[in-house]
This record gives structure tokens, C-alpha cells and sequence, in this order.
């Protein structure tokens, strides 16, 4: 199957109605390369689109974002080369998220860190990691691998998860971010369990949240007026501590019946224009925006 046989992925619909500060980050997306070149992970639970840098630039053009942070998706497993492809197009303004195993030398580390990746990812949620055992296991692991080097490590789970390891991001050497809203349910309200935790750690200065991926948290497309008191919640917790990303290309990693892991799963149509066109409604102070699309970003990637 050829590329042209598949959906583009999605392009902002709306224009971006506020002002859009300079050296802006989107700081959760992905690059889903030429099949051919970067061939996905054999035990991966989904199949995506591709999404390619070309389309990447386009989509941040439309956005007026200079900076991107890359994270290598689940599909690829521990192969980071098409996050390293997408950075490559995007030079000094991009930064990489990868995915490592104990396999992974510190010397490819190095070459990594050459590079411009930044952290390493866990994703707990994907890969369906549910027992609060395996999930301390892993977060240990990775913070003792990334503490001589002070990425930050990035995980990808369950406000419930959030809850078991709380504990061990509370005394992590290293910056600990929390993707997409720490994984809450928009329609289970402010006092489901676990995000008073997730508020905890970022109050405290312990832990990041991206307030990305909105619907992957709430069904009331396209606005997700139901994330404004969970991303209200965060900022006033410590808006020192917030980044926000689209997670574009909008991958379906969601299991669903009479599907198989090799099935293309097409990418969702979001528009980002709208998504970030919500970013002033959950912060309305400029130089609150500037932070959490600035500031934040250039601290804990290095730009």
C-alpha cells in the first residue's frame, strides 16, 4: 500500500485568534515515516498513517509554533530513527523524546544527546501497564538511567499510576513529565482519584504536566469544554510547571473490535487551531501563556 492511499493527516480549520508568542513549543508530537525507511515495531498494538515533516511544518506554520519536541511513538518501539528524521528537518528548533531499553547503550545515549533528545519516554498507557508494581519497577529503572545525564523521564499513563509512584517522582534527581492531562477522564470531575496527586506533584515542583491531547480525556468535541477546570486546576498549581502540545498526528492507539495491530488505523481530524485557540480560555494572562508555550519548554528541553 502506497502512501497516497492514506488520509493526510489533519491541518488547523481555524485561525489562531490570540497572539502567539515567540520561540513558541508544541511539545508533544510525532513523525510517522516512509513504511519502507522506518518500519514500525513488530509488537506494536497499532498501525498509524504516516504523518511526515513536510506536513509537521505546515501544521506549526498555520499555528505560528517555531519549536517542536518530537516523542517516538509506541509503533517504532526502541527505534528512535524517524523521531531523529523529523528533528533532522527542523534543525536547532526541535528536540527528541525517546523510547530506550535496557539494551540501549550509553553510548548511544551520547549519540542521542548529540542529537537533541532531551528524555525518554514510558508509556504505561499504549502498552496497558496496569499493575502499580511494574509501573514503580519501570519509572526506577529509567530514572537511574537518566540521572548521570539529566534528561527528564516522560510518561504516558493513568492518573491511578500517578497515585502508586507518587512517592518515587516526589524524590526523582530528574524533571518527571506527565503526558496528556497525567491520563484523567474529563467526565469523572476534579475529584476523581488521582488528580488531586497529579495537582500535588506539580504544585510542589516535582512534576510536569503537558496539557496536551484534550480529547484523548474528553468526548465533547471540538471545544472539550469540560478539560477548562482540569487545565485551570494545573496552571494555578504551579503554571512554572505546564507545556502544552497537540499531539499531532493524532494517532488511534484505542483497541477496537475486528482490528488488528497490523490494520492501518487512521489518524483522528483534529484541528489544532481550535485546540490551541483554547489555550487562552484556560490561561487567560498573556505572560501565563508565554510560560507555559515558552518558557517551560526552553528550560526542560534546552532550546
Amino acid at each position: 500500500m502506497t502512501n497516497r492511499a492514506h488520509a493526510r493527516a489533519a491541518q488547523p480549520a481555524t485561525p489562531v485568534n490570540f497572539d502567539v508568542p515567540a520561540h513558541a513549543c508544541d511539545c508533544h508530537t510525532h513523525i510517522h515515516g516512509d513504511v519502507e525507511k522506518f518500519p514500525f515495531f513488530a509488537g506494536r498494538v497499532y498501525t498509524p498513517e504516516p504523518a511526515s515533516p513536510e506536513e509537521m511544518a505546515a501544521l506549526h506554520k498555520a499555528l505560528h509554533i517555531e519549536r517542536v519536541v518530537i516523542v517516538t511513538p509506541s509503533v517504532y518501539g526502541t527505534d528512535n530513527s524517524s523521531t531523529l528524521f523529523g528533528m533532522k528537518a527542523r534543525g536547532a528548533n526541535a528536540r527528541g523524546v525517546a523510547v530506550i531499553d535496557d539494551k540501549t547503550t550509553e553510548a548511544q545515549l551520547d549519540a542521542m544527546q548529540a542529537d537533541g533528545f532531551r528524555g525518554m519516554r514510558l508509556n504505561l498507557a499504549t502498552g496497558g501497564v496496569n499493575d502499580p508494581n511494574v509501573g514503580r519497577s519501570r519509572f526506577t529503572t529509567a530514572v537511574e538511567r537518566m540521572k548521570a545525564r539529566g534528561w527528564h523521564v516522560q510518561l504516558y499513563t493513568t492518573l491511578p499510576m500517578i497515585s502508586a509512584i507518587k512517592d518515587l517522582v516526589e524524590t526523582a534527581p530528574v524533571p518527571v513529565v506527565f503526558d496528556h492531562f497525567g491520563g484523567l477522564e474529563a467526565s469523572l470531575g476534579l475529584e476523581q482519584p488521582g488528580f488531586s496527586d497529579l495537582a500535588a506533584l506539580v504544585k510542589s515542583g516535582k512534576a510536569y504536566v503537558n496539557i496536551s491531547g484534550a480529547y484523548r480525556s474528553s468526548k465533547l468535541a471540538p471545544d472539550y469544554q469540560d478539560m477548562v477546570p482540569y487545565a485551570r486546576a494545573l496552571i494555578a498549581a504551579n503554571a512554572d510547571l505546564v507545556v502544552w502540545g497537540t499531539d499531532w498526528p493524532h494517532p488511534d492507539s484505542s483497541r477496537v473490535e475486528g482490528r488488528k495491530p497490523t490494520d492501518i488505523a487512521p489518524l483522528y481530524q483534529i484541528d489544532d487551531g481550535r485546540l490551541l485557540n483554547q489555550l487562552p480560555v484556560w490561561a487567560p494572562d498573556a505572560d501565563v501563556r508565554k510560560k507555559i508555550l515558552v518558557d517551560n519548554p526552553a528550560r526542560l528541553y534546552g532550546f
